[in-house]
């Protein structure tokens, strides 16, 4: 389906790729991986061809499609509904079905004995075939498949696509692809933005692609579910390995056995020549023998090692002595306006322990973490910190609270004094800021080194409560290995917000899952709790299905067989007329429905446009309303909730409306058909 073959890129003396070649086939699952900078988002970017190449280097095949999705924002239509967005991605057949609709129309303005009247029903017809065709039927439930799998909500479907959020823009430019089931699927990060629920779905859904797959993940357990090739760039080189990800790093670190062994071998031999010629040097009758080693040494063809990615460990601080309980929550409630984040919440969280917190996102999860951190005040409940408990908290944006003029060892030094210089600089080190890097001013780094920053700071300072939200986000494999690590043998308590399961799996003991504006505990790791949910669905649906078994059936009555059936069909010229005078029959009967439908059709689209304005108003007033500063002025805010109530009230008598409208259209299709 795509092939690559003699990739080189080079900047100045580094080569990015050196001859790399590669094939993808359709049901090719394929994990891209290397360290930061090795040339994985360039890579793919050439596979969609959106980087120029050589010619001949990259070679797709005939009507093979591409879809690409990056880790930047798309632009949206002005004036697009979520829906609308989303179901743009079948372009071409909703084209198909708007030249229906004005062959509709048409029909509806002429008679039957009308001579146009047959040529326009014929292209009608053609038109009904080519959108059954192209399955039209199913669009809707598609997209709204994919919406609500992406963790969207039906109340969602027609806001505006520019009043959701940076993440959950990026979720819709990931339904639109899924939609448009492109040939190939390359996919950078594409679970960045996504919750654990949203996750297992997308996992389910590219499991089961028929085509091909390339995407880039720091997601472990992702790579292992989809996985059925790993890609490596190395060196400027890539290595091609069959398997999921655990698979790939046996079979890597095999091969790095290997490579060492023949490097060493080859290093004995070029030692053992350079003794044999140091020797004999000067010695007139070996002269030629000692030309003929140094011009074998000269051809031979040096074995490169590659080097396994620097790591660097450390630990954290001990914790400082506390009583027994770290934190009690009891009762919590917080609310913005009339949007409800939960009420009630209960939780105990005893000195050393470790617990995740999981839901969807908007369930409530970093309000939470704030709340605990002291960063937003609660409505109602009570929170109770234990003796001597002293907390550090890391949340998405704590990089903008950075000191511009410091650098990056001095942010780091500054928050823990007590640390040496060669701590400091080793704790950096882990979090990829190394060398001339650790002692750059904060000014002039990216938007991931200073997020990076802010997480070391946090770990520098002595702490037995660590509450963390999102930490791995700008991590790479081994940076998040050496957190891991840390996290697993720190002796304080953790509360964690990750979406990131091999990373929390390992050190976690508990999760609280907040759904429904509360939440509820579980003892173990992430695992452990997923397989709890997985036997709780599958023993509610066992009682709903023995619940549907046990009702009394009606009795089944056995039919004869038709007098037609097992008769082989023969058309006749007479069948043939008869066929034609059918269809033509066929059509007037559609005409005629044309008639009927349209008036109501007119009614449904006007109720939707009344529906899809109020929505965009209720949109724009739920922003208002959640916002912290419109709650400040209580005079503004209670304006705008009473024109809320009263919208929604509004929205619920149209939403009647167009549905009775399309109850009545519904019947005249069935009639129809």
């Amino acid at each position: 389906m795509l092939t690559i073959q003699n990739l080189s890129i080079q900047y100045g003396d580094k080569h990015l790729f050196k001859d790399i070649a590669g094939r993808i086939d359709l049901r090719d699952r394929i994990g891209l991986v290397g360290v930061n900078g090795a040339g994985k988002t360039t890579l793919m970017k050439i596979m969609a061809g959106l980087a120029l190449t050589e010619e001949k280097v990259l070679i797709r095949a005939k009507k093979a499609t591409v879809g690409y999705l990056s880790q930047e924002l798309e632009t949206f239509a002005p004036g697009r509904s979520l829906y609308e967005e989303a179901e743009s991605a079948f372009a071409e057949v909703l084209a198909l079905e708007r030249e229906l609709d004005q062959v509709n129309q048409r029909l509806s303005a002429l008679t039957e004995t009308n001579p146009e009247c047959q040529v326009w029903l014929e292209h009608q017809g053609d038109l009904q075939h080519a959108l059954e065709s192209h399955d039209v039927f199913r669009i809707r439930s598609q997209v709204e498949k994919v919406l609500i799998g992406l963790g969207f909500k039906e109340h969602d479907f027609n806001k505006d696509c520019h009043a959701f959020s940076g993440g959950w823009q990026m979720r819709l430019q990931l339904a639109k692809l899924l939609l448009a089931r492109p040939a190939l699927l390359l996919l950078d990060e594409p679970t960045n933005h996504l919750d654990l629920k949203s996750m297992t779905w997308l996992e389910e859904l590219l499991s089961a692609y028929q085509g091909g797959l390339v995407l880039i993940s720091h997601d472990r357990v992702f790579l292992n579910n989809i996985c059925n090739s790993i890609w490596e760039l190395s060196l400027g080189n890539l290595n091609i390995y069959r398997g999921n990800y655990d698979q790939y790093l046996r079979q890597k670190a095999e091969r790095l056995a290997i490579q060492r062994a023949a490097w060493e071998n080859q290093q004995a031999n070029i030692q053992q020549t350079m003794r044999f010629v140091d020797r004999f040097r000067a010695k007139s009758t070996k002269a030629s023998q000692v030309q003929s080693r140094l011009k074998q040494l000269d051809k031979l063809e040096k074995i490169e090692v590659e080097e396994s990615e620097a790591r660097v460990d450390f630990r954290f601080p001990s914790a400082p002595p506390s009583g027994r309980l770290a934190l009690e929550v009891r009762q919590l409630t917080k609310s913005y306006g009339p949007l409800q984040v939960f009420s009630g919440l209960d939780f105990l969280l005893q000195r050393g322990e470790k617990m995740a917190v999981v839901g969807v996102n908007g369930a409530g999860k970093s309000t939470l973490v704030k709340i605990l951190a002291g960063l937003v005040k609660p409505d109602g409940g009570q929170i109770r910190f234990g003796h001597n408990v002293k907390t550090s908290y890391f949340g998405q944006h704590q990089a903008q609270e950075l000191d511009p003029n410091l650098t990056a060892f001095a942010t780091v030094f500054q928050s823990s004094p007590e640390m040496t210089i060669t701590q400091v600089r080793s704790l950096l080190g882990a979090f990829l800021l190394r060398g001339d890097d650790a002692d750059k001013k904060v000014a002039v780094l990216s938007g991931g080194e200073k997020s990076r920053l802010a997480l070391a700071r946090m770990i520098a300072a002595p702490a037995n409560l660590l509450i963390l939200d999102e930490p791995t986000n700008h991590l790479d494999m081994t940076s998040q290995e050496v957190l891991q690590e840390a996290m697993r043998q720190y002796d304080g308590a953790i509360i964690v917000v990750s979406h990131n399961r091999h990373f929390v799996n390992v050190f976690i003991d508990k999760v609280l899952d907040i759904c429904q504006g509360g939440g509820t505990g579980y003892e173990g790791n992430i695992d452990e709790y997923l397989d709890k949910l997985r036997r709780d669905r599958e023993t509610a649906i066992a009682q709903e299905n023995s619940a549907v078994s046990s009702r009394p059936r009606p009795q089944e009555v056995k039919t004869a067989p038709s007098p037609t059936d097992e008769i082989p069909t023969v058309t006749s010229k007479q069948d043939k007329v008869w066929g034609k005078e059918a269809r033509r029959e066929q059509a007037r009967a559609r005409q005629r429905h044309t008639r009927l439908l349209g008036p109501l059709r007119q009614k449904a689209a006007k109720a939707e446009a009344d529906v899809d304005h109020l929505e965009k108003r209720k949109s724009v007033l739920e922003q208002r309303l959640i916002d912290p500063e419109t709650y400040k002025r209580q005079a503004e805010f209670s304006e705008l909730n009473k024109e809320y109530s009263k919208l929604d009230h509004r929205l619920e008598r149209l939403y009647e409306q167009w549905e009775q409208i399309n109850r009545e259209i519904d019947q005249l299709a069935n009639q129809e058909a």
